[in-house]
């Protein structure tokens, strides 16, 4: 078993330069276990960087400060002493919204963070509601945290206070995410379901989503936030769907889209929501078409592929992680062969890979120069990204797919080849 085909060479492949490293604090021998880093998180604007730092510890630092102290001190970073190089927040109303650090106390092991930027304008999808006893501010950037004992915990980024404490998910929260238009709040859940937040209702539970037939593992919106995919475990290795697409105005399954053999544990959608990207279990990160629930690209980590019925033997294949790019070209997975991938949407093999032992997670940064991904110790790695010049063509493609959906393409009176193109199938 091999980690590329035979047909291509890997001393050929190019390495991704290392940019940084932030090292968890050393733990006594009695808390080894927990130190999991299970979520990395960039903000929407790119202010913020955050990781669970394991046990109950979440960190939240500047992220241009950061990438300033790596270049002046080096890549390598110890979390428990940035502090002396970031300044903390003070009381002085005018630094109210400057960047600074924060280390929060969750109360439990983290699993699961994300970034949401309030939207005071928006309606509550609930009913009309007058009045709140909680409300947003006009610039409040938020962070959701999935605990172990199944609560969520929404803060105030700027000053590192609770704003809600969600209870209702039985069983551990495994994924977060904030719907692009701030209205909601998705969980995934080891307990089988999904469950939605209002967030212009105080927070309140306004639907639970069922279907997984076990643990889900996360969650995604899509870019207009219009569509929910969430991807789980199976209790059957061999023809399991694993894949779930919601409709996020009615609440409701779209379709589910079979093609993986084993657990699925990660999910993310392009930047134009064309495209669909999961990582499993089996070895696969496959590239969807979510609007017709097609196939389009299958990116392998073991060579010869294991057959459906082995699919979940490859244990030290199986691809943890799975983040698409901004420029909607790049996609990296991280998989526990100790190598992280970029791949270009278009090419069959990587255009890059890196170097990690234990890694868990992975995303890209909000400009997408930058990838980070954490490790079982707590620790985060961060690499520079394959970066080119996107062509006119693909940019004119993602402007026309933010807004028309795969069959629309398709009732356009256009050239086949051109049809082909915008429906990412050349």
């Amino acid at each position: 078993m091999a980690s590329f085909p035979l047909s291509v060479n890997e001393k050929l492949i190019a390495r991704s330069r290392t940019v940084g490293e932030l090292l968890a604090p050393t733990s006594p021998f009695d808390k080894k276990c927990g130190r999991e880093n299970w979520t990395v998180a960039f903000a929407p604007d790119g202010s913020y960087f955050a990781w669970s730092q394991g046990h109950r510890i979440v960190k939240l630092v500047p992220w241009s400060q950061c990438l300033n102290n790596f270049l002046l001190h080096g890549t390598k970073n110890v979390a428990n002493s940035i502090s002396t190089r970031l300044p903390r927040q003070n009381s002085d109303s005018g630094q109210k919204n400057k960047p600074c650090e924060h280390i929060i106390d969750c109360g439990d092991i983290v699993w699961s963070l994300a970034f949401g930027s309030s939207v005071p304008e928006k309606q509550s999808r609930c009913v009309n509601i007058e009045w709140h006893r909680f409300k947003f501010g006009q610039d409040q950037l938020l962070l959701a945290t999935g605990l172990n004992n199944g609560r969520i915990k929404i803060w105030d980024v700027y000053t590192g206070k609770l704003l809600l404490n969600l209870m209702d998910h039985t069983e551990v929260v495994r994924d977060l995410t904030f719907a692009p238009d701030g209205s909601l709040l998705v969980s995934a859940s080891r307990d089988k379901t999904l469950r939605v937040w209002d967030l212009k209702d105080d927070g309140n539970m306004m639907k639970v989503l069922r279907g997984h037939q076990n643990w889900v593992y996360g969650c995604a919106f899509s870019p207009d936030s219009s569509i929910l995919c969430s991807v789980g475990a199976s209790k059957a290795v061999v023809a399991a769907i694993l894949v779930f697409l919601w409709d996020m105005d009615k609440y409701s399954m779209i379709r589910k889209l079979e093609g993986h053999h084993n657990d699925v544990v990660a999910c993310e959608f392009s930047p134009d929501g064309a495209l669909l990207a999961t990582a499993s279990y089996d070895t696969r990160v496959y590239v969807w078409d979510p609007h017709i629930g097609v196939i389009l690209r299958e990116f392998g980590h073991l060579f010869p592929p294991p057959t459906p019925i082995f699919a979940g033997g490859a244990n030290d294949r199986w691809v943890r992680s799975v983040s698409f790019s901004h420029d909607g070209l790049h996609i990296a997975s991280l998989a526990d062969d100790k190598m992280l991938r970029f791949w270009r949407i278009d090419e069959e093999y990587p255009v890059q890979v890196a170097p990690l032992n234990n890694g868990l997670c992975c995303t890209f940064s909000t400009d997408g120069s930058v990838l980070a991904a954490g490790t079982q110790d707590g620790s985060v790695y961060f690499w520079a990204t394959p970066r080119q010049v996107s062509s006119l063509q693909h940019l004119c493609r993602m402007a026309i797919r933010r807004v028309m959906p795969t069959n629309q393409v398709k009732n356009l009176p256009i050239p086949l080849k051109v049809l082909e193109f915008l429906c990412y199938q050349i």
